[in-house]
């Protein structure tokens, strides 16, 4: 491919969709792009530059930026997010929403739809917790493909085995000859709109927490921060951001700060979560308060107050037998080391 050629191509996707395409992608732009020339009669991706610097065709440049975007997603992936929204921040959102008795969830980029629909499991098991309570999941994606596929949740058998457990899989989905499909009931959670997180979010309304992981890493710098501005504003000021193990706020946006004990969630910097800092003076802590961290969630449960740490129960060492115990050891006595032989005492 023509260096130019190249760069018009990487231009295009990046102003569409953010993504950043490096010369030594080319192979990846290639490979993906080729089909969409062929399904237009074209023998290459030149006719395709070419076509577009004639005239640009809307269509063709959407199915451009869908043939890059990159669509990975499994259930649960990398599970810890979803232990700490089922554990903490679930919990929370329960004991700050019990007055209005609803929340709304924001699945950026949610793909084929295994994120939202790992969160509505999640939610489904803790339906008697929920007894009573309106919430909404929002997935939105760039690619109506993906949508689509999301919308009928159906899902190959190679699908279902990356990262979703077995009993969910026999409680949750129906074998559909060779594919599985999801719970009616669990498509019926999950609302997906196309949205190009570029654009402006106004229209998707405030959210009581955020997923919006391995997103931000296939940006530069200046659009992610961007796009993490954005998405603050539409944020509730006790709201949470999740984002990616391998991304971070930090050096990039001053619209979030990590909560601390939460490793990959965010808060809003000027939340409610903020005040008592900078020398206002807090609220008296209500009981309990000693297990909650700065930030209004529960601690990880070896930092709460009333439990072991960790080691405890375990007998401190006991000196050697034989040897004078060191000093300041458990158990023992401070004594002063005898002279070695043949050394004369002062």
């Amino acid at each position: 491919m023509k260096p130019d050629d190249f760069q018009f191509l990487a231009t295009l996707v990046k102003e569409r969709s953010g993504l950043v395409l490096t010369q030594d992608k080319a192979y990846l732009l290639e490979s993906r792009l080729m089909p969409v020339a062929r399904k237009r009669g074209m023998k290459g991706l030149e006719e395709l530059v070419a076509s577009l610097r004639s005239r640009m065709d809307n269509a063709l440049a959407n199915e451009i930026t869908e043939a890059m975007t990159t669509n990975e997603s499994f259930f649960f992936r990398d599970i810890k997010p979803f232990d700490i929204f089922r554990d903490t921040i679930l919990p929370n959102l329960l004991k700050t929403r019990a007055q209005k008795k609803s929340f709304r969830i924001w699945c950026a980029a949610a793909s084929s739809g295994q994120e939202p629909y790992s969160i509505a499991m999640v939610l489904k098991e803790a339906a008697a917790q929920l007894a009573g309570w309106r919430y909404e999941i929002i997935g939105t994606d760039i690619s109506n493909e993906m949508l689509n596929k999301a919308k009928a949740g159906l899902y190959s058998q190679f699908e279902v085995q990356r990262g979703l457990p077995v009993q969910h899989l026999v409680k949750y989905f129906k074998k559909r000859d060779d594919l599985w499909q999801i719970d009616s009931a669990l498509r019926g959670m999950v609302q997906y709109k196309e949205f190009n997180l570029l654009e402006d979010m106004k229209a998707l309304g405030t959210f009581d927490v955020v997923f919006c992981r391995n997103v931000l890493i296939y940006f530069d710098q200046q659009t992610k921060g961007e796009v993490l501005g954005k998405m603050s504003q539409q944020m509730t000021d006790d709201s949470v951001l999740f984002l990616g193990g391998a991304e971070t706020v930090l050096g990039i946006s001053d619209a979030f700060k990590p909560v601390q004990g939460l490793r990959g969630v965010y808060a809003r910097t000027t939340g409610v979560a903020s005040l008592g800092e900078g020398g206002a003076t807090p609220a008296a802590a209500p009981a309990g308060a000693a297990n909650t961290g700065p930030t209004g969630f529960q601690k990880p449960k070896h930092m709460q107050e009333g439990r072991a740490p960790l080691g405890a129960g375990t007998p401190p060492p006991r000196p050697a037998v034989g040897r004078p115990a060191t000093p300041g050891a458990t158990g023992g006595t401070t004594r002063p080391l005898p002279p070695k032989p043949g050394v004369k005492k002062p």
